[in-house]
């Protein structure tokens, strides 16, 4: 269901608003504001409901709301004075006065017929999950051989990237385990995921397999158990599991096939996958790779949301690690090329996910958190998400969410790309809670952790210095100054705008007396 006022369509499932055909960018707390009020525009909303929506499990003040109804306002061309679209009531709350009609809701960008008119093949990586295989005759273990599944399917379909057949055709399989090849050409499906659970001793064990279909290959497997009385917490912990192991794995595999094929017969997606094993490694040359992969991914389809998303994010590297000529223009690019990719699919979680990385460049973490917190939103399951935020957390001094936000990314996604980032995060937010031996520990993690890039160096140079083991502090300046000549303070603060005044003072005085 969509809502048409005045010049203005409002797509809650899309999370989309437009004026004349034209997106409307508001940050998402402010979309999930107007949703609210207009889903409830038959009564007034109080302030309390507010922000019980808007800010869940947080206390905020008058001021934010009142902020966040300026933004509203604004986004639907109201003013406080006009009050012709929201109305306040005062001291008490507000109410969405403007006329709305109901309308069918827009299907997404990437699946309307007329995109078929584009000649582009997409060629999306597809996932068939099979019930599970029943071991013992334990009420328990039959139902979960099929509700597991089903929860995986659910939890696939948040992943914009990969297509996931639906569980009415994939569970007529149940037979039809033996032969993947079978299964892949009958519901077209280029991965099939099938498990087995048994219970043993007063335990449950789920054991799960990805296979390519068409090679027979396995690509992953795991085991996971639990005891018996244990069985909703190994339901979340498979799920979880199961799409942080298919965003890892089924990328991989479609980059080594992909490098097998000639690049003149690589589609869009295969492209965009190509770009993205080279995107992690934060290297000027790699960098310069990936932002063609994306940019031919983007020739081949103009419409393809996740391809203007790494564009961004190859933008968002030439800025942070001050790669290029003009930060101030690479920053501008993050945003333009994130706010297109938002544009083609507003649910996509990597698109949100590089539109926050982008205020990180204009020192906006307000900003966006908002926009991690709705990738979060989108994918439960988003273990980049849960690090963005935490590095956002870092910048406001918010430790307790560093924390949480962390131990979320590394439990989904323990081998991720960003893993030193994780460290390096962990590490500052010790200097700033003064546990300067385990701030110092961390950064000799980060550092060794391939893909760390030359302001990863400088971290544990700090860290190690502030704890007063200047050898380890000397190797990693020499590090940083190796892979960065100008290596500098200024670059450093540009990076990790931290507000936290003593330890900003504390790692300005150790970077002067490192020289840098």
């Amino acid at each position: 269901m969509a809502w048409l006022f005045g010049d203005h369509r409002l797509d809650p499932d899309l999370f989309e608003l437009t004026c004349k055909g034209d997106v409307v960018h508001a940050e998402p707390q402010v979309l999930a504001l107007i949703i609210h009020l207009v889903r409830n525009r038959a009564r007034m909303v109080s302030k309390d409901e507010i922000a019980s929506t808007v800010w869940p499990d947080r206390a905020v003040s008058d001021a934010s709301i009142a902020s966040r109804i300026r933004s509203a306002r604004q986004a639907l061309g109201d003013d406080g004075c006009a009050q012709a679209v929201i109305r306040t009531i005062h001291g008490k709350g507000f109410r969405f006065v403007a006329e709305v009609k109901e309308a069918s809701p827009a299907l997404p960008h990437q699946t309307r017929p007329s995109d078929a008119d584009t000649g582009a093949d997409l060629s999306r990586p597809s996932v068939a999950v099979l019930p599970f295989r029943p071991l013992g005759a334990s009420p328990e273990v039959t139902i979960l051989a099929e509700a597991i599944p089903h929860e995986i399917i659910q939890g696939l379909s948040r992943l914009r990237w990969i297509s996931v057949i639906a569980r009415g055709s994939s569970f007529r399989f149940r037979e039809g385990r033996g032969d993947l090849d079978l299964v892949g050409t009958a519901l077209g499906a280029g991965y099939v995921m099938t498990g087995v659970i048994e219970s043993l001793a007063g335990t449950v064990a789920v054991v799960l397999e990805l296979a390519d279909a068409s090679r027979g290959e396995v690509i992953w497997a795991d085991r996971l158990t639990a005891p018996m009385d244990g069985i909703e917490d190994l339901r979340q912990r498979v799920v979880a599991q199961v799409v942080t192991a298919l965003d890892m794995h089924v990328p991989q595999n479609e980059v080594r096939l992909a490098s097998q094929t000639g690049s003149d017969r690589l589609d869009a997606w295969k492209t965009f996958h190509l770009g993205l094993t080279q995107l992690y490694r934060f290297t000027p040359d790699a960098n310069q790779v990936a932002k063609g992969h994306f940019e031919r991914a983007i020739a081949l389809d103009p419409r393809f949301a996740r391809a203007h998303a790494g564009l961004s994010f190859t933008r968002f590297i030439d800025a942070f690690l001050h790669l290029g000529p003009s930060d101030a223009e690479a920053a501008s690019a993050a945003r333009r090329h994130a706010e297109r990719g938002i544009e083609l699919d507003p649910i996509d979680p990597f698109t949100h996910y590089t539109m926050g990385r982008s205020y990180w460049l204009t020192d906006q973490p307000e900003i966006a958190k908002g926009w991690f917190d709705r990738a979060i939103e989108l994918n439960p399951n988003y273990a980049q998400g849960f690090y963005a935020s935490a590095f956002t957390a870092l910048m406001t001094g918010d430790i307790k969410t560093v924390d949480a936000g962390l131990d979320a990314a590394l439990l989904l996604s323990p081998l991720d790309p960003l893993l030193y980032g994780i460290h390096g995060v962990r590490a500052q937010a010790m200097i700033q809670v003064g546990d300067l031996q385990a701030a110092a520990r961390l950064g000799d993690r980060a550092a060794s952790t391939p893909g760390a890039h030359y302001l990863i160096s400088m971290v544990a140079a700090v860290a190690n210095g502030l704890d007063g083991r200047y050898e380890q502090a000397h190797r990693w300046r020499q590090d940083a100054r190796r892979r960065k000549p100008d290596a500098s303070a200024a670059q450093y603060f540009a990076a990790f705008p931290i507000r936290n005044e003593k330890a900003r003072h504390q790692i300005a005085e150790e970077l002067k007396r490192q020289g840098f």
